[in-house]
């Protein structure tokens, strides 16, 4: 019986150091040599709505995979939102982070999406010193109803889903890149917005210029 456990507790052990390892040779990294000081002078900071693109699938059609991608890019941002605001909370991060109510509100008045604007614009427009945006590529949905009913619909229920996701940072008195990192995830019928996202911030905040440190 001891070995039994003792063979599952090393098992268990090795499945996780593999994972992190493989996370951790996926990532890549970029940051400006001023990113951080740049970072520190950032009094208020804007989630920018993702940009999220979900593979095709014969059975569903264009207009039904467009609205899936809003749901999704809606679901990843207050995610993000709510994990860094608990660092905020924590004294982790600095900035203010603009709500996502708010920002989405703001750039909705001036047609946004569907009108295009540079990042220095966007900054004007939200009135703050730094904007953080994103884009999320998945095979398919991962709210849960949209994830079982594709599931359903086209048989793809139990299949992993691979999401390859890049984070950047701009600093908006430079309008100028400061921080940019990409990975690709995989996970299985468990995975959700807030799993991914977690799983995303924990990995990636340790080289984003507004963390002072990481629980």
């Amino acid at each position: 019986m001891k070995t039994t456990n003792k063979l599952k507790t090393t098992t268990k052990f090795i499945v996780i150091l593999l994972s992190t390892i493989i996370l951790s040779s996926c990532a890549k990294i970029f940051y400006t040599p001023d990113a951080y000081s740049l970072a520190r002078e950032h009094k208020a900071m804007a989630i920018l709505p993702p940009s999220v693109s979900i593979a095709a699938h014969k059975k569903l059609d264009a207009e039904a995979i467009i609205e899936q991608q809003k749901t999704e890019s809606k679901n990843f941002q207050e995610e993000m939102y709510s994990w860094m605001l608990k660092r905020k909370m924590q004294g982790n991060i600095m900035p203010e982070i603009q709500d996502v109510e708010t920002t989405n509100a703001i750039l909705k008045k001036e047609g946004y999406p569907e009108t295009p604007y540079t990042p220095g614009e966007l900054c004007e427009i939200l009135n703050v010193d730094g904007v953080m945006g994103s884009n999320f590529s998945l095979i398919k949905p991962m709210s849960e109803g949209a994830a079982v009913a594709l599931g359903l619909l086209v048989g793809f229920y139990g299949a992993t889903n691979e999401v390859t996701v890049s984070l950047d940072l701009r600093d908006c008195s430079n309008k100028k890149l400061i921080w940019n990192y990409s990975h690709k995830y995989s996970g299985g019928i468990g995975s959700s917005p807030s799993r991914l996202v977690d799983a995303l911030m924990r990995h990636a905040s340790k080289k984003m210029p507004y963390m002072q440190q990481v629980n």
